[in-house]
């Protein structure tokens, strides 16, 4: 297994635990702010800094959505499709060891442990609007990394037009897998822009904590403006390549679930309207969620429009 040299931290650089705690709770008194600006937590040397303050989606209509709910109403279809079928079946995936694949057009390739992975970079904090395609939306703490930070140390070449990424299939520890859902392994793929936009994270916590394995443990990704199934989990391979990879839902069902997937509220899915949501907030409710209308990207325009600069978001959906 290939392996990283990370660099040694020394002790005096390592953020007490009384700091970060109370850094989150500044957070939180903040999110009645319109349009928090939110900064990296800590960065290690060395990381750089997305160009910009980070936006976040905390706005007065923006409460976070409750943990009970985040972690217990998933789409997980590797562990079942109902959505309390991650939270209740997921306990049989081990997260730990873990590795991941990287391959393709990149100076650097191999199988790196997850550890090796992750060890230069500091997570940061991201609360970030979650839009689902089915028409619900959360508003989820994120902890991670942005993914162009990891992406960049394995020096992609110029033939790198897009990324691939490929989630876990081991039937013994996934027991949807049993099931034709999806052609499984589940596949998902972004554009090399996109994959690098500084928005795009690669997610290892959620509300202070690892990720559960309901929310794709050990690591997912997580881009804001994309319809949720875009954020693939618990990932065991990235590639790197020159052509558009193939994704799980558009080969399923390619006139409903396009490569790109941005939230467009002008682009209906073809069995129900996207130009509202279900708002599933503090208050824990579901089915009864208070309907909010659907923002362009997901209210991420500001920030990731200029990526689809003259095209035609009706055809490229």
């Amino acid at each position: 297994m290939s392996r990283f040299e990370p660099p040694r931290i020394p002790a005096s650089e390592i953020t007490p635990e009384i700091v970060w705690r109370s850094r989150r709770r500044l957070l939180g008194l903040g999110l009645a702010s319109p349009m928090l600006l939110l900064s990296a937590c800590a960065r290690a040397d060395g990381d750089a800094a997305p160009p910009g303050p980070v936006p976040t989606a905390a706005d007065d209509s923006d409460a976070l959505t409750s943990f009970a709910d985040v972690t217990g109403y998933n789409n997980f279809y590797e562990f079942g499709t109902g959505k309390d079928d991650p939270a209740r079946n997921a306990h049989t995936l081990r997260p730990a060891p873990w590795s991941v694949e990287v391959a393709g057009e990149a100076g650097l390739t191999g199988t790196f442990a997850l550890e090796d992975l992750l060890s230069p970079h500091v997570a940061e904090e991201r609360i970030y609007r979650l839009r689902c395609v089915e028409g619900w939306s959360m508003v989820i703490p994120w902890q991670g990394i942005p993914l162009a930070a990891v992406l960049q140390r394995f020096q992609p070449t110029s033939r790198a037009k897009y990324v691939a990424f490929t989630t876990l299939a081991d039937r013994a520890q996934m027991p949807g897998l049993r099931y034709p859902a999806l052609d499984w392994p589940y596949r998902e793929g972004l554009r090399i822009d996109e994959a690098m936009h500084p928005l795009t994270l690669l997610a290892t916590g959620v509300y202070g904590k690892p990720l559960p394995n309901q929310n794709g443990a050990p690591l997912r990704l997580v881009v804001p403006w994309k319809y949720g199934f875009k954020s693939v989990k618990s990932i065991v391979r990235i590639e790197f390549t020159e052509t558009m990879p193939p994704t799980s839902w558009n080969m399923a069902q390619p006139s409903e679930y396009g490569f790109y997937s941005n939230v467009n509220p002008d682009v209906d899915h073809p069995r129900w309207s996207q130009r509202s949501e279900r708002r599933i907030a503090g208050d824990g409710s579901k089915l009864f969620a208070r309907r909010i209308p659907t923002l362009p990207f997901n209210g991420y325009g500001e920030q990731v429009a200029a990526l689809y600069a003259g095209m035609d978001l009706r055809r490229w959906f």
